[in-house]
Parts: structure tokens; C-alpha cells; sequence
């Protein structure tokens, strides 16, 4: 099969000649231990991944590399952008997407087309696809699960079940942790009492726990007298 192109250029080349007017040191500090950085600026990526996705995205989703960091991005802003009919096919480029995750960068630029709306429009099925992820053994499968969960159902229905999963969920890798400690955070802006509540009787582990707290206290959605609870709740260093 011939290699996609678009803008008369490969893809490798056109995110070499946007790679000109990036960031590659500082896009590699952000990612220590990711090999083939580029540094493009995220905006223009997403205008490449716009423009693909009115194009023939099948061809590129078939040749598709992922040598660079980008290139993995770009698939996944290119699935965010696909209007499909069919809900289970689009799940399937989905999780294509989501095992060649390899940084936070790459798992959290990506968004289901339509966002909101259609998790809404597919809440049950969406949610046992993040279920499946969140029981991964991988660092990145979990941690798109988790980012994906917060994203869309810390709500009213779905509260319990989040604060559930992210308890559930055990791994050593630090994206995991920071995933779940952030999530936690949001869930205490939305649903401070069940969270408290959470927060009192659980089992994760100290780093994670201590690293909700913080983020939690760095909100600016809570107040004053409740961050200082938040602050007397931290487990201390055996």
C-alpha cells in the first residue's frame, strides 16, 4: 500500500517541517524517558489531524507509523474528529488508538468525537469500554481509562462507580497514580461529602492518597476551612 499523503508531503514530513517552529527541549522535559520527541506545538498538530480527518483517514489510519510521539498523538486527534454511525466501530479505531499510547501527553490530547454528547448518547457501553481499560496491567491503557472516566462521569449516575474503580485500581506506574489522584480531586469539587467520605475509609496507596490531597488543596473550587481538613488528613511518611 502507497504511504498517505496530504499537503503533496508525508506525514513524517509534514511533522518535520512543523517540528521548525516547535518546542523540543522543553516538550522533552515535560516527558522524561519518551524517546523521538518532536516538540510540535499542540494546536497545529490538531489542525494537521483536522485536515486528515476530512480526508481520506482510512489510508492514514492503515500506514500510520508511530516512530514519533506525534505520530501517536496524531492518530488519536484524528479518531477525535471522526463522526461515525456506527458506535462500535468507532470504539474499535478507538482502542487501536489506545494501545500505542505511550506518554500522558498522548493518552490525555484525546477526546471521543462529540465529547459529552456522545458518551451521553452511548453512557452504559462507553463506560464498560473505560472499565475494560482501567483493568489493564498497563501503565498507559489504565491511565486513559481513568482520565476518560473523570472526564465524562463524575456525575450523579456514575459518582459511585468512579470512586469505586479508583480504588480498585493498583499499579506501580506513576502516570496511573497521578491519574487516579487527579480524578479523586475533581470528584471532591463535584461530590465533596461522598469523596470525604471515600477519603476516610480507603485503599490506596500513601503516594497516591497524599497526591490527591494536594491536588485537592490546590483547587481553587474549595474553600479555605475545608482545605484545612484536607491538609490535617495527610498520612504521614513511615
Amino acid at each position: 500500500m502507497n504511504e498517505y499523503r496530504i499537503n503533496g508531503l508525508t506525514i513524517k514530513e509534514n511533522l518535520l517541517q512543523l517540528a521548525e517552529n516547535g518546542n523540543k527541549k522543553f516538550t522533552e522535559s515535560l516527558h522524561p524517558g519518551i524517546e523521538n520527541v518532536l516538540g510540535i506545538r499542540i494546536p497545529a498538530l490538531r489542525r494537521l489531524g483536522a485536515q486528515i480527518a476530512k480526508d481520506d483517514w482510512e489510508s492514514y489510519l492503515q500506514t500510520a507509523d508511530t516512530y514519533y510521539m506525534e505520530e501517536r498523538m496524531l492518530q488519536g486527534m484524528v479518531i477525535s474528529q471522526l463522526k461515525m454511525k456506527d458506535t462500535e466501530a468507532y470504539l474499535s479505531l478507538v482502542a487501536r488508538f489506545v494501545t500505542i499510547i505511550n506518554s500522558w501527553s498522548v493518552c490525555d490530547t484525546f477526546d471521543f468525537y462529540g465529547k459529552q454528547r456522545f458518551v451521553d448518547e452511548n453512557k452504559k457501553r462507553v463506560w464498560l469500554f473505560l472499565e475494560n481499560w482501567m483493568k489493564s496491567d498497563k501503565e498507559y491503557e489504565i491511565r486513559f481509562g481513568v482520565v476518560m472516566a473523570m472526564a465524562h462521569y463524575i456525575d450523579e449516575e456514575y459518582i459511585d462507580n468512579v470512586l469505586q474503580w479508583m480504588d480498585r485500581i493498583c499499579h506501580e506506574g506513576y502516570y496511573v497514580k497521578m491519574a487516579v489522584a487527579w480524578a479523586l480531586s475533581v470528584c471532591y469539587v463535584k461530590f465533596p461529602q461522598k469523596t470525604m467520605n471515600y477519603l476516610k475509609e480507603n485503599h490506596l496507596d500513601d503516594f497516591t492518597y497524599n497526591k490527591a490531597l494536594q491536588k485537592i488543596i490546590e483547587s481553587y473550587r474549595v474553600s479555605t476551612e475545608d482545605k484545612e481538613i484536607i491538609r490535617s488528613m495527610k498520612r504521614k511518611n513511615k
